[in-house]
């Protein structure tokens, strides 16, 4: 898991889709038309939305992809399927119909235009418990601590389950 290209996926609106899991289901099929072939994916958590929680709570998720690509041209291609699914960037922790994060791309750290590993991602338990489930051993590029015990001790989306 050193090597791994990790993805963190989400949202909150199904946008032209009849769920929130069918939307970020039908996300993961795209991601091979951009050069980012899925390994292993986590199951969909559930969090209320933050930091407002009177908007539609999100459904979130992590999946481990192979790549040629360098991290910015990922980021790109990540880019292109959320403006695929109608994402559009507007205000910050505004609802959306799909976000994708590059969260590390194996035990790079990259900063200048893009800031690899996520800055944010190990506070996020939205984020760590979906790696935690299928990659309890990844090591953060930065800090050395486990996804497990990120998700252990992550203060942010406390309330994310599966």
């Amino acid at each position: 898991m050193d090597e791994a290209v990790i993805v963190a996926l989400g949202c909150n609106l199904p946008g032209a889709y009849t769920s929130r899991e069918a939307l970020l289901e039908a996300a993961l099929v795209a991601f091979p038309s951009e050069g980012l072939a899925v390994m292993i994916r986590s199951s969909w958590w559930t969090s209320a939305a933050w930091p407002d929680e009177t908007l539609p709570a999100y459904l979130n998720g992590v999946a481990v992809v192979e790549t040629s690509l360098d991290p910015f041209g990922t980021l790109a291609a990540l880019h292109r399927v959320e403006a695929r699914f109608g994402r559009a960037r507007g205000a910050p922790n505004a609802p959306r119909t799909l976000d994708l994060d590059l969260i590390a791309y194996g035990q790079s750290v990259v900063s200048g235009g893009l800031t690899v590993p996520h800055p944010r991602a190990h506070e996020r338990l939205f984020v760590m418990g979906p790696l935690a489930e299928i990659a309890p051993n990844w090591c953060h590029p930065v800090s050395g601590e486990t996804a497990a015990r990120l998700a252990e001790v992550a203060s942010v989306g406390r309330d994310a389950r599966p």
